[in-house]
């Protein structure tokens, strides 16, 4: 994937976005649990960065998805996870079924205020039961003339305490788990929603993270995106938007700790030099680099095969594990060469230590994307029927 120009001056905005409108707060949202999605999310419409691969009839900037993974990528230099996961949650989660599959009046009253940023919104899936097992979801959504009467429930939910809406998956008939579902847009003030408590969590702080509940509420049928039954495959690719963007997260974040990591070991002395002079310290260094890179060579690939209209679920599957892979050894690694400050909450390789595990199980666990991978390869064993 070579960068025009015109990618490169994406690239500039969204860093100096970075620096001047996310990094110096990061601090404060982490002590209070959260950060203003909604002043956050406006200024980022203003520079368009909330619809670089929308349609331009909506307020997007139209362009291929190429510029939207360097969003992704910039975006992971902020120095934490929360926002960068939030951030894609709007871009990459909840609204790319709702732009390519939604009607035009649905589009205009709840895509185009996501682009300008005039609304936050969440994706809806899972559940207490079902997380990467989305074809065992529970909740309903029961024609009643014109309307669905929804009821159920959803765990682990980004954005919800601030969200304006869900795009939810629900089942809305009987029958076979790939067809007996679809994605509804649900507003959050009707009737019958309710946001439980935010949910407190190893990392991610600054991120609201939060249960939903939907208790008899009547939407109508027109807030459905798309055709009814399809909403497995629209979810379907809907997840390989969101398994490159989470990817993408980490190639920042990650070297944010490799960097932070270099600058630590060069200014603590021990032993009479500083530690980057040990072997161990800079060859590991190195390796992690390296690893880094491979991963953004990878998601370069499969941004570009996407771009020309390929089906990239296994390449998007690869990146999502080898990301996940990486979040949870990389930092490992990079935390133990800080010592005693490693585990002090306010070094910076503490909070991406903490953020970036749940690169490896959001949005699918590693599990699932091996299974996805070996299927592909055709060497996903078939269950052995006894009896």
């Amino acid at each position: 994937m070579i960068f025009t120009n015109e990618h490169l001056a994406l690239q500039r905005t969204v860093q100096q976005f970075v620096q001047q409108e996310i990094n110096p707060y990061i601090d404060e949202w982490e002590a209070e649990g959260q950060f203003p999605t909604h002043k956050i999310f406006k200024k980022m419409g203003d520079l368009g960065l909330l619809g670089i691969n929308k349609p331009v009839e909506y307020g997007g900037l139209g362009l291929d998805y190429s510029y939207a993974i360097i969003l992704a990528e910039e975006i992971g230099g902020a120095h934490c996870g929360g926002v960068p996961l939030s951030v894609t949650v709007q871009t990459d989660m909840a609204t790319p079924a709702l732009a390519s599959f939604g009607s035009d009046e649905l589009r205009r009253e709840f895509l185009a205020p996501s682009i300008s940023g005039d609304m936050v919104s969440c994706i809806a899936v899972s559940e207490p039961g079902a997380g990467s097992d989305v074809a065992a979801i529970t909740t309903t959504a029961k024609k009643d003339g014109d309307d669905y009467i929804i009821n159920g429930a959803k765990m682990w939910i980004t954005n919800a305490t601030q969200a304006d809406y869900f795009c939810l998956l629900a089942n809305t008939s009987e029958g076979q788990f790939h067809s007996n579902k679809s994605l509804i847009i649900v507003p959050s003030n009707l009737p019958g929603v309710s946001v439980g408590e935010k949910i407190k969590k190893i990392g991610m702080r600054c991120s609201d993270t939060a249960p939903v509940f939907f208790d008899n509420v009547r939407v109508p049928q027109r807030y459905r995106i798309g055709e009814e039954g399809k909403g497995f495959t629209y979810q379907m690719q809907q997840f390989q938007l969101e398994r490159l963007a989470g990817a993408a997260l980490c190639i920042k974040g990650m070297e944010n700790c490799v960097q932070s990591t270099i600058d630590y070991t060069r200014d603590r002395q021990a032993f009479g030099q500083p530690l980057i002079n040990n072997q161990q310290i800079h060859f590991a260094m190195a390796h992690a680099q390296t690893d880094i890179e491979a991963l953004r060579s990878l998601i370069y690939r499969a941004t570009e095969e996407l771009v020309q209209g390929k089906d990239v679920t296994k390449l998007a599957s690869m990146a999502k594990l080898l990301g996940g892979k990486i979040c949870r050894t990389l930092p490992d690694t990079c935390l133990q060469f800080w010592g005693g400050m490693g585990f002090v909450e306010e070094s910076i390789i503490n909070r991406l230590y903490r953020d970036y595990r749940l690169t490896a199980i959001a949005g699918g666990a590693e599990e699932v994307m091996l299974g996805i991978i070996c299927k592909m390869m055709n060497i996903l064993p078939t269950p052995v029927k006894r009896g």
